[in-house]
């Protein structure tokens, strides 16, 4: 008897230990009420609007009808005619931009959708020190740090091109590489200075580097306006010091034959495969808008100088190993000049703005008018070749109307006034440039935005 009342009481005893153990556990970890699953899902939300407001999404597709003066017109605006139009539907750029900012990193995304095809426009990050909040360092694919026309959005470009000395030496605007920003803080006197210095392949925004040599691209900026801000200005110089490697033995360069006409000379070596050709320019632009009762009046103006190599057929800047028409890797040094100045005027308060601009690239200076394409009088011990198409001076006069409706839809009519130089030696693929080619282009634009 007395040991089953001790089994009992031993049963008794560990149920009501069991039972104040649960008891215990319930009062540590209380059941969540409805308001506390309330309150966490609202942080949540609220983590997620904050993450969202850091991204941003942005665009424009330009829509737009040309027309030639000729069919086949070799054209900077928007690119050459085919052989049998004049008059063309196209959309010259769609582009669509994400953009993820919480102030120390920048991510950026941008791609361009065209008949063309798909290409990265952007694709960088951006790192911003919190410290001193002085420096940035940009990695990826962006514009190149060189000049003001090359680097201001094509959104925002008053003509619906740039100018033709930008093409061609900065051909996409874009490269991949890595750059170094230096900008005191908003409250420094010195904040309106800007300098930004970077290395690049050189090759554009579109293609793998070839060579081993790397671009450097340097740029000083200083922006400001006066106390009334009615007057805006700002002043640059840029620096491109950079190669392209060169793809055979052989390399011609601009000196004067016997008879005293500039033509290329050939300094043919072993040597010359392989090795750099140094591409350098130096370029100084200005800015300046003044805010009067008629309307806000801009004037812009940038010029570039320095030395190019390139093919017997195209000075551009290449993407690849440069290759002329002929299967040649021969490379063609050429001293080269270019400019633009821009007048745009808006009509008072209005919606509507007059542009006026005048751009000029000549590829090669050392020769001109109708030496160009001259036949060469060689010396003994040297080799001549004579100048061609692509050592001519091209210039345009453009004028433009812009009617901007909204910050989402902009219109444009521009037309481009181009004017080569003209030698009675060239004749080429049946364009005679002993006159003015007929390559004048109407362009009619919409712009939408996002």
């Amino acid at each position: 008897m007395k040991l089953k009342n001790y089994y009992l009481l031993t049963f008794t005893f560990t149920m009501l230990s069991l039972c104040l153990s649960t008891l215990t556990v319930k009062a540590q970890a209380p059941e969540e009420t409805p308001i506390d699953t309330l309150a966490r899902a609202v942080n949540k939300m609220a983590d997620d609007i904050s993450f969202l407001k850091k991204i941003k999404f942005s665009g424009y597709i330009q829509s737009q009808f040309q027309v030639a003066d000729s069919m086949g017109a070799k054209s900077f605006a928007g690119g050459d005619f085919p052989a049998t139009v004049d008059k063309r539907f196209k959309v010259r750029r769609a582009e669509f931009k994400t953009m993820y900012d919480n102030g120390k990193v920048q991510v950026v995304a941008n791609i361009n959708v065209s008949q063309d095809g798909i290409t990265i426009k952007d694709a960088y990050g951006k790192w911003s020190e919190q410290r001193l909040k002085m420096f940035s360092l940009t990695a990826g694919i962006f514009n190149r740090p060189f000049g003001f026309e090359n680097s201001y959005s094509s959104g925002s470009l008053e003509s619906p091109e740039r100018a033709r000395m930008i093409q061609v030496l900065l051909p996409g605007e874009r490269d991949c590489g890595a750059m170094l920003t230096f900008q005191m803080p908003n409250t420094s006197a010195l904040h309106p200075l800007k300098i930004e210095a970077g290395v690049f392949n050189g090759t554009g925004n579109a293609a793998n580097d070839f060579d081993y040599y790397k671009d450097f691209i340097g740029n000083i900026h200083w922006t400001s306006t006066n106390k009334s801000e009615k007057i805006k200005y700002a002043l640059g110089v840029s620096f491109y010091d950079g190669g392209v490697r060169q793809g055979s033995d052989s390399v011609y360069t601009m000196k004067a034959d016997s008879n005293g006409t500039n033509s290329f000379i050939l300094n043919k070596s072993y040597s010359n495969n392989g090795a750099i050709a140094r591409r350098q320019y130096m370029g100084a632009d200005a800015q300046v808008s003044f805010d009067f009762p008629f309307g806000i009046t801009t004037l812009r103006a940038e010029y570039i100088t320095g030395q190019q190599p390139g093919t017997s057929g195209t000075s551009s800047s290449p993407s690849a190993l440069p290759v002329d028409s002929k299967n040649s890797k021969n490379t063609y040094i050429r001293k080269f000049d270019g400019a633009y100045f821009y007048l745009v005027q808006n009509i008072f308060q209005s919606k509507h703005a007059i542009v006026l601009k005048y751009d000029w690239y000549d590829a090669n200076t050392e020769v001109n008018g109708d030496n160009i394409g001259k036949t060469v009088l060689a010396t003994k011990g040297n080799s001549y070749k004579a100048t061609g198409t692509n050592d001519l001076k091209y210039t345009t006069i453009g004028v433009g109307y812009i009617l901007k409706v909204d910050n989402n839809l902009k219109f444009t009519v521009y037309y481009d006034m181009v004017s080569n130089e003209k030698s009675t030696n060239l004749i080429n693929s049946g364009f005679w440039y002993n006159r003015d080619l007929k390559d004048n282009v109407l362009t009619i634009r919409a712009q939408y935005k996002f």
